[in-house]
């Protein structure tokens, strides 16, 4: 008897008896894999659950003060956390291959071992791979306990019997579910082997952490249940080529999804960067065109960083346009508001637009500094290199108002700088003491802010 196939997409897990190029659900291309369908289940009309009475409590007699946190010892990850790793939780690290998550995971065990019981359980490397890195970083508490294995109902059983204060599981998509007939890495796997750590860490209340790969695209490995599932989603980012690592929290169920961790990767791991403003500004040309200081704000906390944005004549036909760091379709807005309300044709220029240090600017504050970076580019005059800015671009070329002007100012006046370009209505909020040290000038719209270059 032939056996029983089935189709699951790897992007969105959405299952169908045939194949398609396109994904009915998702959409994706090539993204539907051919799986072992499993046996059917025969199920009575009784439940095991049927007969149980369930008791509700009110909301104020629920008791929060049991809360327990472990702090790591790397300070930007417990900011991004919300202060520490909660008891009994389910944290997803996720990042490209070779960008740090087992260097920062197998370093924060070192500061965790000094007051609990680690176990860190492997499906990439053996035990003696784990120890070599364990030395280069100077890990050597005796407190860590090392596992390769990849079968997840050993790994529960190992984790139920020594009870270990915290796990780390490495990598999730290695991991295999024994009854399930696809591959390690497969949809169902991921699906079935996410379901098993989170019933263990619930029921044992002990956090786990695991690490997941990303595909070509950048997007988590595996199936969206994978994200649903878990209580924080981590994601590291940063260029292989670079030494500075950003860690954002996509999700979080104990903490802001607004904080970052900046870390710089050396000979001896990952290092955190208390000061990530000064670290982006380090090396930046002086009295040169079409350069401008962002100050945006990550969570609680106002960051500095270079825009950088170069205007030329195009060679082609269609000018074309590019942006690192900065949405590309926020971009080409920008230049469609400057070219109408300022009065640039922009036609027949090529654009380039860039963010020093590796840091993406999603926020809207940074749609003033870029502007202003283009504006400099097309001139050909400098700026000034004490100057920062910020501020909300409109479609009719107006300069809206964001929120925590006078964090961003302090930030600004701490770091040096004499004049802070701003949205003319943020300086009816401001105090005295916020305008002290440093040259506020408020400006209306585009042109006004085209004027002062």
């Amino acid at each position: 008897m032939k056996e029983k196939t089935r189709f699951v997409c790897s992007a969105c897990g959405y299952e169908t008896g045939r194949w398609s190029g396109k994904c009915p659900s998702c959409g994706g291309w090539n993204t539907l894999n051919e799986e072992a369908a499993p046996p059917p289940v025969a199920t009575g009309r009784r439940t095991a659950s049927e007969g149980r009475i369930l008791f509700p409590t009110a909301l104020p007699d629920i008791d929060t003060t049991s809360e327990i946190r472990f702090g790591t010892g790397i300070s930007e990850l417990d900011r991004v956390l919300g202060g520490g790793i909660v008891k009994g939780s389910l944290v997803l690290l996720a990042g490209e291959p070779g960008v740090g998550k087992s260097t920062l995971l197998l370093q924060i065990c070192q500061h965790l071992s000094l007051e609990h019981r680690v176990l860190y359980v492997s499906g990439e490397e053996s035990t003696r791979q784990i120890r070599l890195r364990a030395d280069r970083l100077g890990v050597t508490s005796p407190k860590i306990s090392l596992v390769s294995e990849t079968d997840v109902a050993s790994i529960c059983r190992l984790i139920q019997t020594e009870k270990p204060d915290i796990a780390i599981i490495d990598s999730i998509q290695t991991m295999s579910v024994e009854g399930v007939s696809s591959a390690p890495g497969s949809v169902t796997q991921v699906k079935e082997a996410t379901a098993a750590y989170l019933k263990c860490a619930k029921s044992e209340e002990i956090p786990i952490l695991l690490v997941g790969h990303v595909n070509k695209d950048g997007v988590i490995a595996g199936p969206k249940v994978l994200e649903h599932a878990v209580d924080a989603v981590l994601s590291f980012e940063g260029d292989k080529t670079l030494s500075y690592r950003i860690l954002r929290a996509n999700k979080n169920r104990f903490g802001s999804t607004n904080e970052i961790g900046v870390f710089e990767m050396r000979d001896t791991g990952l290092s955190a960067v208390e000061n990530p403003s000064e670290m982006l500004l380090s090396g930046r040309p002086e009295n040169t065109s079409g350069s401008c200081v962002a100050c945006v704000l990550e969570g609680s906390r106002p960051i500095l960083a270079e825009v950088q944005a170069l205007l030329s004549k195009t060679s082609f036909g269609n000018p074309r346009r590019m942006s690192t760091g900065f949405d590309y379709n926020r971009a080409a807005i920008l230049i469609a508001v400057i070219e109408k309300r300022a009065g640039f044709f922009m036609g027949n220029l090529d654009a380039y637009i860039n963010v020093v240090g590796g840091l993406r600017l999603d926020e809207p504050s940074a749609d003033l500094p870029v502007a202003l970076a283009m504006l400099s580019s097309i001139k050909d005059k400098p700026l000034g290199a004490r100057v920062a800015a910020f501020g909300e671009i409109g479609l009719g070329g107006e300069i809206r108002a964001v929120t925590n002007a006078d964090l961003r100012i302090r930030e600004a006046r701490r770091l040096g700088f004499s004049t802070c370009i701003l949205p003319a209505a943020c300086l009816s909020k401001l105090t005295p003491a916020d305008r002290e040290g440093i040259e506020l000038i408020g400006v209306k719209n585009i042109s006004e802010a085209c004027r002062l270059i």
